[in-house]
């Protein structure tokens, strides 16, 4: 771990209140990356707020979020990332052998086309850097435009997610190991 992570007692006002605004919240408990963000108190309070919405009020259930979650993880071979986020696909329903797929670099056969959307935009975004016109009229026509925002925003939020826990080389918790080469 680079940084030295603050406990609630070393934290300044600004950043306790956030900190206790992530307990408080629906997780229970301040996401991993929060901890680095508190850094910038201002970006942390955002931040976790803005992941707060999208990983529990967003037009999708959790198995079709962590979908767009698990491609952005893979995508920047984030270890903690999808160690977290396999766990929660699997709580959420997601197919083991889809989760195999994304992290193996396969493309996954999906029972749900909205799944097969997902995917498919969120790699589109990862490796194309956007989302061609064919691409973005199918994914309006199934996803809704407030869908494809939602989507966007998963990717872009588990982007700096992932980036921060690899900067900062956020370590799995003891005894496991990474599935990600």
């Amino acid at each position: 771990m680079r940084l030295k992570l603050l406990s609630p007692g070393e934290m300044n006002e600004d950043q306790k209140k956030t900190y206790d605004e992530s307990i408080a919240s629906k997780r229970g408990s301040p996401p991993p990356p929060m901890m680095a963000w508190l850094t910038s108190p201002e970006m942390a309070k955002h931040a976790t707020r803005l992941g707060a919405f999208l990983r529990f009020d967003t037009v999708f259930p959790a198995k079709l979020s962590e979908i767009a979650i698990l491609v952005t993880a893979r995508h920047w071979t984030s270890h903690y990332e999808w160690y977290a986020h396999k766990r929660l696909a699997l709580k959420g329903g997601m197919d083991p052998k889809i989760i195999d797929d994304i992290r193996d670099r396969r493309t996954p056969t999906f029972d749900d086309p909205k799944g097969q959307m997902i995917y498919d935009v969120a790699k589109s975004l990862h490796e194309g850097h956007g989302v061609a016109k064919g691409l973005y009229d199918d994914a309006v026509k199934m996803l809704g435009e407030r869908g494809l925002v939602e989507i966007i925003g998963l990717c872009g939020y588990y982007t700096m997610v992932s980036m921060t826990l690899n900067t900062f080389e956020f370590e799995l918790p003891e005894g496991q190991l990474s599935e990600l080469a």
